[in-house]
């Protein structure tokens, strides 16, 4: 299995990863729909920020796991730098097998060297599997998130 910074190829199956789950099922388009421009300008736009990455976990050719890693710099905190993970994914049939904590242990390792302080990452309430995951990791529930939809 690689990790490697994702292509614009890649697209299609970082969709089905996102797809084949029980909160995106509902957020994305339906299975076998065709994809709308608007996930290749999302790529675009994120391909072409430096503080931004996308990676794909590949094995055997096929894209088994994603994240999308952006750094925030902060005013407070002395101006400290964090590594924000968001969509988080690996696919069902490969979960269980060490590849979600080998991403993750890729995301810290480039959060420090970026220079970054911590790492953090919001997860769905729904996600109890997940929530026990990161924390396996050492991830702490120490903020109460909140999101309003435009």
């Amino acid at each position: 299995m690689i990790l490697r910074r994702a292509r614009r190829e890649d697209v299609p199956a970082i969709v089905a990863l996102f797809q084949d789950d029980f909160l995106g099922a509902a957020r994305e388009v339906p299975k076998g729909a065709p994809l709308p421009e608007s996930y290749s300008a999302a790529f675009e736009e994120i391909d072409a920020d430096p503080r931004c990455e996308l990676v794909v976990a590949e094995e055997d050719g096929r894209v088994v796991g994603t994240m999308q890693a952006t750094v925030l710099v902060h005013l407070g905190s002395r101006g400290a730098k964090s590594l924000q993970l968001e969509n988080v994914h690996v696919a069902a049939s490969f979960r269980s097998r060490g590849l979600g904590a080998r991403m993750l242990a890729h995301a810290i390792e480039r959060a420090k060297a970026r220079g970054c302080a911590r790492v953090q990452l919001t997860t769905n309430k729904l996600r109890k599997d997940a929530h026990r995951f990161y924390e396996r990791l050492g991830f702490v529930a120490s903020h109460e998130g909140m999101k309003l939809a435009l």
